[in-house]
C-alpha cells in the first residue's frame, strides 16, 4: 500500500477549524464528544440530531484549553486540511468506555493505571479512506505518546465482517493494531481488548 500523502502531527488548538470541517465532511455530529457526554443514550441521540453545535463547541473549548480529553493526532494535507483524526487520551478521561458492561471490572484493567492512554476513535475523510491514513495516525500516536507521559496504549477495535461499513471501524481496524505491536489482553468475541507497552 502506498504511503498516504499526508503529514501526521499532534493535534493543537490551531487545528480546531479544520478538525470541525472533517466532522462536517463525514456528517458526524458527535465531534468526538460521546465518551464525555454524561447524559443517557436518548439524550445523546437527541443532541446529535438537533444540537450538534453543542458538541462542536465542547470540542473546540477542550482543544483550546489543552484539556487532556482532547489529545490526539491529525493527518494534514499539504494545504493544511485535516483529513484524519485519532483520539488518544489518558484512560482516566474515558471512564464511560471502561464502565461499559463488556469491560467493567476486567482483570486486565487492575493495578496502576497512571500512564495508560486509550485510543478513543478514528475518523478519516471519506475521500482519503483505504489509503493508509489510519495506519499513519496510529504510528504517530505510538511515537508521540511517551512524551505525553504514556507507558501503554489500550484499544477496543471491533472485529467486523469483511465489507462492513466504514462507520463500524470508528475504533480502528483490528488488523492495524496487530501490525503495530498490540496484543490481545482480553478476548470477548468480536470485542477484544488490545494493549501495547511503550
Amino acid at each position: 500500500m502506498p504511503e498516504p500523502q499526508v503529514t501526521v502531527v499532534a493535534v493543537a488548538p490551531e487545528h480546531g477549524d479544520a478538525l470541525a470541517r472533517l466532522f462536517e465532511a463525514d456528517a458526524s455530529p458527535c465531534y468526538c464528544r460521546y465518551w464525555h457526554f454524561e447524559g443517557e443514550r436518548n439524550a445523546w441521540l437527541e443532541r446529535c440530531a438537533f444540537s450538534p453545535e453543542q458538541n462542536e463547541a465542547e470540542m473546540r473549548r477542550a482543544l483550546a484549553a489543552g484539556d487532556p480529553e482532547s489529545r490526539g493526532v491529525v493527518a494534514l494535507t499539504p494545504g493544511g486540511d485535516v483529513v484524519g483524526w485519532m483520539k488518544l487520551t489518558p484512560a482516566g478521561s474515558m471512564r464511560k468506555l471502561y464502565d461499559q458492561r463488556l469491560y467493567r471490572g476486567l482483570p486486565c484493567f487492575e493495578g496502576d493505571r497512571s500512564g495508560v492512554f486509550t485510543i478513543g476513535c478514528f475518523l478519516v475523510h471519506p475521500s482519503f479512506r483505504r489509503q493508509g491514513v489510519a495506519r499513519a495516525l496510529l504510528a504517530k500516536a505510538i511515537e508521540v505518546a511517551p512524551s505525553w507521559g504514556a507507558h501503554a496504549l489500550e484499544a477496543f477495535p471491533r472485529r467486523v465482517p469483511e465489507g462492513a461499513h466504514d462507520g463500524d471501524l470508528f475504533l480502528g481496524p483490528h488488523a492495524i493494531y496487530l501490525e503495530s505491536g498490540f496484543r490481545c489482553v482480553h478476548e470477548i468475541g468480536p470485542y477484544p481488548v488490545l494493549r501495547r507497552e511503550l
